[in-house]
């Protein structure tokens, strides 16, 4: 089967009114993808039959996947299942290996169950089970007239783990759809417009089967090349030839060709140099040690973050100067030296980075205007500053002081200061 087309439906009253983040379907439609497999649509539906049985109907002629998440739980909202078996014409039944893993799991936790805990052991009769180890509530999978549904749990981490384990592979075997390959170029220092300006020339020639992305976030762009079609070597090649294009059109501004988070990618130049670095933070108050500890590993380069917020912390732990601070105030270059420096020996490694700065909405002088933000980034043999000026508000400030901070850093340790 080729060119397979699927809709992702998510199911949950909270998704509709902003209480939860649907993460599922933008990591599902990722999987999707990379296997070759369009998604067309995403849908979020609330927890009512109606709701669900129209979006089924609906999706059911527009794709030949579905996949739907949410709804499989134990509560008296977790309806999918039931609605399911009866869209399907099947009953309900024990399955025995469920049932097993559900008792060993309440064993476990020593924990009693409950009659409705034992009815997530019940499944359609015509459905085959996508086995849950992480949970209590299995996924199912459908077919019917050359269509497939999967329903999945809504809880991230078991949702993945059934695609990843159960269906994904199955999808594998089942579908041969278009090869498609994706090629990054990760930028940093100038906007859109700067990019499609330089890169016109590039974009002009692009044949139809390759499309160029621009992914804007933050005070970066990431540009995404993606081609499609039946030979793989052969995408793979034309893409990495318009990638390499870009790179030596683009120069300095150019960070890496992987698509890999910013924190990421300093971890990888860290690691590969054999060297370690920590922070010291005041306005970011711990957020760009949250960043680095994302990446798994990270112990081996990432030694801690000193959250100096308060004055008495630069002094007492980083060994700023009082005078200092008195002298020039804590959002300053001499201030900011001293806490690089400081965290330097308080951490005992290689690299540093400090951190300082008003977020807003208030806090600012005459001298320090809101959105001001000094950093610096120290080894033992020298110490580079820079200053921003953010004009968003507190959140995305404190956003953009953390990866300004963590780009700094990168092109430090990668000798680009």
């Amino acid at each position: 089967m080729s060119n397979i087309k699927a809709v992702i439906i998510t199911i949950g009253d909270e998704l509709l009114i902003g209480q939860t983040i649907d993460t599922n379907s933008a990591w599902i439609a990722q999987k999707l993808n990379a296997q070759g497999i369009d998604v067309v649509r995403r849908v979020a539906v609330g927890d009512t039959r109606e709701a669900i049985i129209t979006a089924l109907d609906e999706e059911w002629l527009k794709a030949s996947l579905i996949i739907l998440t949410g709804g499989l739980g134990p509560t008296s909202d977790d309806i999918t299942k039931p609605l399911l078996c009866e869209y399907f014409g099947g009953q309900l039944k024990v399955d025995e290996a469920v049932l097993a893993h559900l008792k060993e799991i309440f064993a476990r936790r020593n924990r009693p169950m409950l009659e409705r805990n034992l009815k997530q052991a019940e499944v359609p009769d015509n459905c085959t089970v996508l086995f849950n180890k992480m949970g209590t509530a299995p996924g199912m999978w459908f077919e019917k007239n050359g269509k497939i549904i999967i329903s999945l749990p809504g809880v991230p981490f078991e949702m993945k783990h059934i695609m990843e384990q159960e269906a994904l592979p199955r999808f594998k075997t089942r579908f041969t759809g278009d090869a498609i390959v994706h090629k990054t170029v990760f930028t940093a220092g100038e906007g859109e417009s700067y990019i499609a300006e330089k890169i016109a020339p590039i974009e002009a020639a692009l044949p139809a089967y390759i499309k160029l992305a621009y992914l804007p976030d933050s005070g970066f762009v990431r540009l995404r090349l993606t081609a499609k079609g039946s030979n793989d070597q052969q995408l793979e090649q034309e893409t990495a030839a318009f990638q390499q294009q870009l790179v030596a059109l683009l120069g300095d501004i150019v960070i890496a060709t992987e698509d890999l988070p910013l924190e990421q990618l300093l971890g990888k130049s860290a690691h590969k140099a054999g060297l370690t670095f920590g922070f010291a933070e005041s306005c970011t108050g711990g957020y760009i040690g949250h960043f680095v500890t994302q990446v798994p590993g990270a112990s081996a380069w990432f030694k801690g973050s000193i959250v100096s917020y308060d004055n008495e912390v630069k002094e007492n732990v980083l060994g700023v100067h009082k005078s200092t601070i008195e002298n020039y105030g804590a959002v300053s270059e001499q201030t900011i030296t001293e806490m690089a420096k400081g965290a330097l020996k308080a951490l005992n490694v290689d690299y540093s980075l400090a951190v300082s700065g008003v977020l807003g909405p208030d806090g600012g002088t005459e001298r320090v205007k809101v959105g001001t933000v000094w950093m610096a980034v120290a080894n033992k043999e020298k110490v580079v500053t820079k200053i921003h000026t953010f004009f968003y508000d507190r959140e995305r400030n404190k956003e953009m002081a953390a990866k300004m901070g963590m780009l700094l850093l990168w092109k430090f340790i990668n000798g680009k200061l």
